[in-house]
């Protein structure tokens, strides 16, 4: 069986997760989502990894996005216990984000939706100077969950991720990095070489500064968590749209490839 992670371990305490769909571009599925949930929880505990660089692979795109049709076929007991009380995308977010030592999103081709947030809780990104990026939920008829849009908030701010959700358009080469979505464009052919200088380096650094001053970062970088009461009506308004006809109609639009026809039900 083909594996859909694929994890690279180099010297100087360095590691790569590729993500390896290729045939589904990428796209998030719940089985890979907990597949890199557990590898960072592995890396976590030994702590011997500095820098970890996630990627869709050399000529790939990073990802298409949260892959909704995929149900988890082969789950170890494990996993399919974790599935029972945890969202995987939530998990592996928080994961990659609380991981202790910094973590690079090397991004080639196109980041969209799920995939983008996943990028964001990276602590630093780096892409092609020809990626596209955004965040569609609003062409589909989606409202996307708080944790998520609160990610953004912290690495974006709040008017450009106003703009990012509302606007739901396609950003391309330098209006990613003017949204704030990479730190660095490179062209195609150094893409690689950079993100391997710049984990290097990183990882070089004394290890408990690493932790230290992350942790510190992750900290002060929270914005105030929701209450009890917005929390349900958050939760509210994503149940109202995912159980509206927009949502069908957004869906069907998607793969008719034409503009979607919205009703406000």
């Amino acid at each position: 069986m083909v594996e859909d992670i694929l994890i690279t371990k180099e010297h100087g305490h360095l590691a790569t997760l590729i993500f390896n769909r290729p045939e589904k571009k990428n796209a998030l599925s719940p089985e890979l989502l907990l597949k890199l949930h557990l590898v960072l929880k592995e890396w976590r505990e030994r702590d011997d990894i500095r820098v970890v660089v996630v990627t869709g692979g050399r000529g790939h795109p990073f990802s298409s996005g949260f892959d909704i049709a995929a149900i988890p076929t082969d789950l170890t007991p494990e996993m399919a216990e974790i599935l029972k009380e945890h969202n995987p995308l939530e998990l592996c977010l928080t994961s990659i984000k609380n991981f202790p030592y910094p973590t690079i999103a090397m991004i080639d081709g196109y980041v969209y939706g799920a995939g983008l947030n996943l990028a964001m809780c990276c602590d630093i990104r780096i892409g092609a100077d020809d990626i596209r990026a955004g965040m569609p939920p609003a062409k589909l008829g989606l409202v996307y969950h708080p944790g998520g849009i609160r990610q953004f908030m912290e690495v974006i701010g709040i008017a450009r991720t106003r703009e990012l959700f509302l606007a739901a358009r396609t950003y391309r080469g330098t209006e990613v990095k003017r949204m704030g979505l990479v730190d660095y464009l490179v062209p195609p052919s150094e893409l690689e070489e950079t993100t391997a200088g710049l984990a290097a380096e990183i990882a070089a650094n004394a290890p408990l500064s690493l932790k230290g001053t992350k942790r510190i970062i992750n900290m002060m970088g929270d914005f105030p968590a929701l209450g009890e009461d917005d929390l349900r009506e958050a939760e509210q308004l994503i149940g109202e749209a995912f159980n509206s006809e927009d949502l069908k109609e957004g869906q069907v639009a998607f793969f008719e490839r034409r503009k979607p026809r919205f009703k406000g039900c």
